[in-house]
């Protein structure tokens, strides 16, 4: 929801009669947030969008995250290393949750199909970050071209799939149940990103127009894999949802590539609160780019030890020098709850004096309820991760 965008065929005004070139009548749907008072878009269909031939429930969804004590205790420092998922499936079936809570679930994807289904996600926006590979993103408001190092937000319920354009793809995925936005301090008072904001409007890539043309059949399955309280059902539609020939609004999908993020140094470490990229869902999420480091006389780069009593701490790690982990690499994700002082390992804080850049590639997620550990997750953690921070002799 970064800014109004419009394409196709449009009436003069909202909810009035709107008609191809040869005459036909449009059918309006509006795509509301927060009922009737959040951001909205209109899509204009060339048929009436409510025709469904048949709805059942089906199994063949993506699976629930459910917690398992053996994961979750003792409390302690974790590390799992998402290159140990198997590549497999389609996005639309295949993705596995490691950590999730009442607010958000984490999920870690390695598809190597493209979805035969279309799917609309009524449990929560999400939003990925693609770690490794290409794909184009079909939806109602059109193809959006997404690649390594991108950010790709999906709006709850919006009907897209996923075209894959490399043999497979590595991503990391957040559904956000109570929403995701770009913080309201970026922005100035009529909503345009200011511009001392890390990024600008520039920065964020949109759909190309509508992909249906009204003189041209419509193409694309007619089935959508729907996604409400945890259980997916099937719906088969008379014909493809693909039929917009219109959109206007503020709700949509867009890319941003973590490249483009505009760090801030000073004198001495700032809060990685600096690093804030999307906000939602009790959930911050930071992105760490190559940038200089802290310039100030005896300023010490490394991040400082804290005890963050308030949040839990996700790390995955992308590329270049982790200055304050070792024996981390890229895809590999950590978790620091809340409760566990954590910091940079031994001597990384006393070797960072000096430094002038960093060169570290990172995505950060800080929630405020406790993130709970998935059997999945259990499968990959690095058991000797928390011992790592031991002393020569300890």
């Amino acid at each position: 929801m970064i800014d109004r965008q419009s394409f196709g065929i449009l009436p003069a005004k909202p909810h009035t009669v709107a008609r191809t070139p040869d005459g036909r009548l449009l059918h309006e749907e509006m795509h509301t947030r927060g009922g009737f008072d959040g951001p909205f878009t209109y899509l204009y269909h060339l048929h009436p969008v409510t025709a469904a031939r048949e709805v059942r429930v089906v199994e063949s969804g993506w699976p629930q995250p459910v917690s398992i004590e053996e994961a979750l205790v003792p409390l302690k420092r974790r590390l799992y290393d998402s290159n140990r998922i198997p590549a497999g499936g389609s996005l639309a079936r295949s993705r596995t949750p490691i950590l999730f809570n009442s607010q958000l679930t984490i999920w870690v994807a390695r598809p190597n199909q493209s979805d035969e289904v279309y799917v609309a996600d009524g449990d929560g926006d999400e939003l990925w970050f693609v770690h490794e590979g290409r794909a184009r993103i079909e939806s109602v408001c059109g193809w959006l071209d997404v690649g390594e190092g991108d950010y790709v937000f999906i709006p709850r319920s919006l009907i897209h799939r996923w075209h894959l354009v490399s043999p497979s793809l590595r991503l990391l995925g957040i559904q956000a149940k109570e929403g995701m936005l770009i913080p309201n301090n970026f922005r100035n008072p009529v909503g345009q990103l200011r511009m001392d904001a890390p990024y600008t409007h520039r920065d964020f890539v949109r759909p190309t127009a509508p992909i249906a043309q009204y003189d041209k059949p419509i193409e694309g399955p007619n089935e959508v894999l729907v996604v409400k309280g945890g259980r997916t059902s099937l719906h088969v539609m008379e014909r493809s949802p693909m039929d917009v020939v219109g959109w206007d609004g503020f709700v949509y999908p867009f890319a941003f590539n973590i490249h483009k993020y505009q760090p801030k140094t000073g004198m001495v470490h700032l809060p990685p609160t600096i690093h804030t990229t999307f906000v939602g869902s009790g959930a911050a999420i930071c992105s760490f780019v190559p940038r200089l480091v802290d310039w100030g006389e005896g300023a010490i780069p490394c991040p400082y030890p804290h005890s963050s009593v308030d949040c839990d701490e996700v790390i995955l790690y992308l590329d270049g020098n982790f200055t304050s982990r070792r024996g981390v690499g890229p895809g590999c994700i950590s978790l620091h709850p809340a409760g566990v002082v954590h910091g940079p390992h031994p001597g990384a804080y006393e070797a960072s004096i000096g430094t002038t850049r960093t060169e570290e590639l990172a995505v950060m997620i800080d929630t405020f309820q406790p993130l709970l550990p998935t059997a999945q997750a259990a499968n990959i953690e690095n058991p000797e991760y928390h011992d790592s921070w031991k002393t020569s002799g300890a």
